[in-house]
Parts: C-alpha cells; sequence; structure tokens
C-alpha cells in the first residue's frame, strides 16, 4: 500500500500532466506554414508588432491582444489596439526593430521580410486573401503562432456557421441579384474574382463588373452609363467613410434613381475598413448583403 504521501505526490503528478492538455494552450516551439516559408516560433511571442490590419484584428480575436505591443497606423480595429506611426505600405524597418519585436505580422513584402530576416527578427507573412477559405486559415496560423491555437479553431467554426446561417437566410428567389460594389466614386468595382467578389458569389449574386475587366485586374473602372445599363439590383457602397455615400446621395446621381437596386431599398453603405479586410468582421459584411437580398 502506498504511503498517503506517496499518494499524494502520485496525484499532483497526474494533474501536472493534464493541465497543459486542458489549457488548451499551445506547447512551444511551433512552426507556421505561412506565406513566406516555414516560420519556426521557439516561444509563446509577448512582444509583437502588426503591420496589416487585417492581422490585428485576428490577433485580437483570437484573444492575443495582450501580447500586441505596436500596429500600424491603418489599424484601426479594435480601438485598443496600440496604434503608432508605423507603415505596412511605407515600412521602415529601424523603426519596427525600435520595438524589440519577437514577432513580427505583415500583409505586404516587397522585400521587407528579408530586411527584418536581417535583424533577426521573425516575421510572418500574411497576404491579402483569395478567398473565405485563406481568410479562415490566416485566423487559424496566428492563433497557433501566439498559443491561442484553440480560440482561433473556435473562432473559426463560429465564423463558419454564421456565414452557412445567413447564406441560407436568403430566398431563392434573390440567390442570382446582380451586384454592383462600389469602391470608389469614380464607379472602381471589385469583380467575383476577388476576395469581397467571391463572397457574394457564396451567395448566388451576380456581379456586374465581371464583364467589364477585360485586363482581368479583378478592379475595373466603371461608368454611370455601363452601372444604369446593367441595372444592378443591389448596390454596395464601400465608400461611405472615406467618401460620404449613402443610399440618398446614389438616388440622388442622375438616372440612378430608377434603378432596382434603389426602387427595392438595396443600397447599402458599409464601412470601407469592413468591406476592405479580410477578417472576423466579414461576417459584419455578410450580415449587411445578406438583409438587403432579403427586401422584396
Amino acid at each position: 500500500m502506498l504511503r498517503p504521501t506517496l499518494v499524494l505526490l502520485a496525484a499532483l503528478v497526474a494533474v501536472l500532466l493534464v493541465v497543459p492538455f486542458a489549457s488548451g494552450k499551445a506547447a512551444f516551439p511551433v512552426t507556421i506554414h505561412a506565406a513566406n516559408g516555414d516560420v519556426v516560433l521557439k516561444a509563446r511571442p509577448v512582444r509583437i508588432v502588426s503591420l496589416s490590419p487585417t492581422a490585428t484584428e485576428d490577433l485580437f480575436a483570437v484573444g492575443a491582444g495582450a501580447q500586441v505591443i505596436a500596429v500600424d497606423n491603418d489599424s484601426d480595429y479594435p480601438k485598443n489596439a496600440p496604434r503608432t506611426s508605423l507603415s505596412g505600405f511605407t515600412p521602415n524597418v529601424e523603426a519596427i526593430a525600435s520595438y524589440n519585436p519577437d514577432l513580427v505580422v505583415i500583409s505586404n513584402d516587397g522585400g521587407l521580410v528579408a530586411q527584418l530576416q536581417k535583424l533577426g527578427l521573425t516575421v510572418l507573412l500574411e497576404p491579402a486573401a483569395d478567398n473565405v477559405a485563406q481568410a479562415y486559415d490566416e485566423m487559424r496560423q496566428l492563433g497557433l503562432a501566439t498559443g491561442h491555437q484553440d480560440a482561433a479553431t473556435k473562432l473559426v467554426g463560429s465564423l463558419e456557421r454564421q456565414l452557412t446561417t445567413l447564406i441560407r437566410s436568403v430566398p431563392k428567389t434573390s440567390r442570382h441579384l446582380k451586384v454592383y460594389h462600389e469602391l470608389e466614386q469614380d464607379y472602381y468595382s471589385a469583380t467575383s474574382s476577388t476576395f469581397i467578389g467571391r463572397i457574394y458569389k457564396l451567395f448566388g449574386f451576380r456581379d456586374i463588373a465581371d464583364a467589364a475587366d477585360s485586363t482581368h485586374s479583378g478592379y475595373p473602372q466603371l461608368s454611370a452609363e455601363y452601372i444604369l445599363s446593367a441595372n444592378p439590383d443591389m448596390i454596395v457602397l464601400a465608400d461611405s467613410v472615406c467618401c460620404g455615400q449613402t443610399a440618398s446621395t446614389v438616388a440622388a446621381r442622375p438616372g440612378w434613381s430608377n434603378l432596382a437596386a434603389v426602387k427595392h431599398n438595396r443600397v447599402i453603405a458599409v464601412d470601407d475598413s469592413v468591406a476592405s479586410r479580410w477578417g472576423p468582421r466579414l461576417i459584419q459584411f455578410a450580415r449587411a448583403v445578406a438583409a438587403a437580398a432579403r427586401r422584396s
């Protein structure tokens, strides 16, 4: 028979063996299969610099916000993110290094990865996602990289369920609506080959910009005449914050009051940042689009 002390010791050892697995925290080192290759993180990062607004949103959403010490000047969400003058488009390597980060997350390379690695910094390249699946993958990668793998898995699962519910909420009679996505007042739009365009495609909508993209850029410039001729059933304004566009300003444009989208109250203004990022707030965008599609 074991003595009481030995029994207590055995129980303590059992608890210590179980707790790490029950906590859901990732064991380091971990290897992330990022866009810049396999990146090894030897320990849980606690001084993260994010130069990508979407990555910033992802990091906070998976629970790694407390580990983020600096974000770029375009990372305006969440509001408590430590926003700085750092730029993800015109990065200053020395300024980034001055924060002594143990992980730098970027979405644009242009040689930045190599420059930061020369300084001995660990870098994750998480570029603009082409589709929702890639967006989910980046959330999982950032969860694994920061020690929040379980939280990232739960986040993605929740987003998947919500998106499925929203898609199913649209009646079959609205599954083939023609949509015009406005990026700017000069009629630049996005086709179904872009991230945002693929969200429309999930709903079954037809993107009027597709036929006008002769250069296959994904972002053709349309004309007022082209849009009026296409007569979209839905207009999504991704220039509401930058340019003050609303359903009222659209209806006031010459000839636009006769468009199906205007007549059926399917002109919606979405936050520019929500419409241009591929993070967790994609559900907010999908919710607004689904609500508009359900209007008769």
